[in-house]
């Protein structure tokens, strides 16, 4: 079932459709040279599918079912990849990285499950990039570090594709508002997660809000994170206010990676302690795994920012239930 479909008032797109095919690679042509220079990272390819039960697939919250077929050549199914999390951090092992050296690569996926709405859409395209760090490094001081470098690798791209498309006027706030989910839920206590994301990028423009995964004081979580690739303590999405959509926009989605203890107790408190059959699990367990940091840059989410969007169906190609498709030709919003 699709949310809410939203329509902004008097919208009507400052680029025309062939323009709009343009800026999109523009975007994604500076963003990612410039994401690459500021962490430091090289880019490869990576799988869109990967063998069933090999432990490599995300899982996500653990309830959404993969896209699965079978292969005729060999006697196991394959999944399309839900993200890469686990695959970057067994990549950088076997090519050899060292710290302070990473990787970046494009990630498609399809999430059937996911529901379909301005800013979510079945086909999920993003940059995935992770890189090796010290045991001293995981911390919530480089972790913000990070975070920093990858907001100013977001406001150079707007300026520069500010510069070609001069009928763009809109801004990002290249300072980080840092917070955590708790303080955020200490801040609302009767709103929901979505609500206080809206509230307070709003009213700080660019946030980071840290430590997603646990449960809060309330009882609820945030947000629902997997427990084997970020550690929930040192975790966090980047939210920058959506002036077309009037409302938050996530970004990223990055964190320091699980270790061995984190990864124990993540797995306890999930009831998933049955994982650490995979080898992923046990590579990170003896310490043969490399100590990471890494995350995910929606492709199609930062195009819909810089090139002030409503839809994420104008920068992305995907499938749409005829309700939507009619609504949004219905008020200019021009899907792909």
């Amino acid at each position: 079932m699709s949310r809410s479909l939203y329509i902004p008032e008097g919208y009507k797109s400052s680029l025309t459709l062939r323009e709009t095919q343009h800026a999109i690679k523009y975007v994604k042509d500076v963003f990612q040279q410039a994401l690459s220079f500021a962490l430091t990272l090289d880019r490869v390819t990576a799988p869109l599918i990967v063998q069933k039960g090999s432990g490599i697939n995300d899982d996500l919250n653990g309830v959404e079912r993969k896209v699965e077929f079978d292969i005729k050549e060999i006697n196991t199914n394959a999944e399309v990849v839900q993200s890469l999390a686990k695959w970057k951090r067994m990549a950088l092992y076997r090519y050899g990285y060292q710290t302070g050296e990473g990787i970046y690569t494009d990630m498609n996926a399809i999430r059937r499950d996911d529901d379909a709405d301005n800013t979510h859409s079945i086909f999920v395209d993003q940059w995935d990039w992770e890189k090796v760090i010290t045991p001293e490094q995981r911390n919530v001081e480089f972790l913000k570090a990070a975070v920093r470098s990858i907001v100013k690798a977001v406001v150079y791209t707007k300026r520069k594709v500010r510069l070609r498309y001069p009928q763009l006027t809109g801004n990002i706030n290249d300072e980080v508002f840092f917070i955590t989910s708790q303080e955020l839920e200490d801040m609302y206590p009767d709103k929901t997660p979505k609500e206080r994301e809206k509230l307070i990028a709003k009213e700080h423009g660019t946030v980071f809000i840290m430590q997603i995964g646990g449960v809060l004081a309330s009882g609820q979580k945030h947000d629902g994170r997997a427990p084997d690739y970020d550690d929930w303590s040192l975790n966090g999405d980047i939210m920058v206010w959506d002036e077309v959509l009037d409302n938050a926009l996530e970004i990223s989605s990055m964190g320091i990676r699980v270790d061995a203890e984190s990864l124990k107790k993540q797995l306890a408190e999930c009831g998933a302690e049955d994982r650490m059959q995979y080898k992923y699990h046990k590579m990170i367990a003896d310490g043969t795994l490399p100590l990471t940091m890494g995350g995910g840059i929606g492709q199609s989410r930062l195009c819909m920012l810089l090139l002030e969007k409503a839809h994420i169906g104008e920068v992305q190609s995907s499938v749409w239930s005829d309700e939507v498709v009619e609504k949004c030709a219905d008020n200019g919003i021009i899907l792909l």
